[in-house]
């Protein structure tokens, strides 16, 4: 079978603890990775980018967010909606007010007022846990709600209360216009719904390898620590106040930088209902769905809480089934909802531990265990 360390020799500890030790792990991601920025541009459609890929890259974004506060550090967020509020109106405040800034840069500021914006909520933390420290961040979930919506500055005193985005420039090019050029004898055509993409990809690779490279670090295993007993890693030496704030900072500069992502590139103009608590639980259940502690299972809870719902929505059309809108809407969430008791019942470790299993059978393939 190809899938066999056979003959993959390692000679130096660094070999042993790359992120993809097995060279087939390698080579899957890096094709995979190619064939996201090389393949997919030239069969995918506006409707594919729009509902589709953009969403599961930017949600996947804030997954990983939460995942490296509650999958990896053991503390229970509710509050990741407000946290992406955060990153979008920090991102639009330095757009209209400096709008020569560059992109990359509105984005990383973006992420940074989050972070410290996290770590104050995160302050709780240090005395309280579980249940009700997932209230703490409730409150500040409703708090941040109630800031965008009565602080008229945040929204440069729209009478309406939401704003919009003007036009969208990296390095000079136009996010929102096509681009024509030539690859070789080849004629590439892309539209804003793929630049879009492109950059929110580049972004969400950079992100993960970073994420994964944190979690594999000193950092990552005070983390865990915290994570498994908190007791016994205060003993040992680890300061509750240095893992957990530091794990706030992360988990909230991702979000962030997702909130502006969301707000710039999915919706162009939005008003704080759009980061509500209901945001808050998607995202939660994206990692729950997806595996606790897993950078991957970020990636695999975002797609599926994303694509189902269009699934469900589509299938009565398919079948021919002549059902209403508002019945359809119903049934979706209905259906949904089970689909996460079941799924939850029958694998509580996620997504990721499926993947995981399923390398674990095909590398003893074909002697049962």
């Amino acid at each position: 079978m190809f899938y066999r360390e056979t003959g993959q020799f390692k000679t130096a500890y660094a070999a042993d603890e790359a992120i993809f030790p097995i060279a087939q792990d390698r080579w899957f991601v890096l094709a995979l990775i190619a064939f996201a920025f090389l393949g997919v541009p030239l069969f995918a459609s506006p409707y594919l980018y729009t509902e589709v890929l953009i969403p599961v890259l930017i949600l996947s974004i804030a997954a990983i967010g939460l995942n490296i506060l509650t999958g990896y550090c053991g503390q229970v967020s509710l509050g990741t909606g407000g946290f992406m509020a955060v990153g979008a109106y920090a991102a639009y405040t330095l757009a209209l007010r400096l709008p020569d800034t560059n992109l990359i840069l509105v984005f990383l500021f973006a992420g940074v007022m989050a972070m410290l914006v996290g770590m104050l909520f995160g302050l709780p933390s240090l005395r309280i846990k579980g249940f009700y420290l997932a209230v703490a961040t409730l409150a500040a979930q409703f708090f941040l709600e109630w800031a965008f919506a009565r602080v008229k500055w945040f929204t440069n005193y729209a009478p309406s209360g939401s704003v919009a985005v003007g036009r969208i420039e990296l390095f000079g090019i136009s996010i929102d216009t096509p681009t024509r050029f030539w690859l070789g004898d080849i004629h590439v055509s892309l539209d804003p719904s793929a630049k879009r993409y492109l950059l929110i990809l580049a972004i969400a690779v950079v992100l993960a390898l970073t994420a994964k490279n944190l979690v594999r670090g000193r950092l990552g295993r005070m983390w865990m620590a915290m994570r498994d007993m908190d007791i016994a890693a205060e003993i040992i030496g680890i300061r509750p106040l240095h893992a957990k704030l530091s794990a706030f900072a992360v988990s909230s500069f991702y979000i962030g930088i997702a909130g502006a992502l969301w707000g710039f590139f999915r919706l162009g103009s939005w008003e704080p209902l759009a980061f509500d608590i209901n945001r808050s639980f998607q995202v939660l259940f994206m990692v729950i769905i997806g595996g606790l502690g897993s950078i991957l299972g970020s990636f695999l809870g975002a797609a599926f809480i994303v694509l189902v719902p269009i699934f469900l929505n589509q299938l009565p059309q398919w079948l021919g089934i002549p059902i209403s809108t508002a019945t359809i809407s119903h049934i979706e969430f209905m259906l949904f909802g089970a689909m996460i008791v079941f799924f939850l019942v029958a694998e509580p470790n996620g997504f990721a531990r499926l993947w995981a299993i399923g390398k674990e059978k095909l590398r003893l393939w074909p002697f049962p265990y």
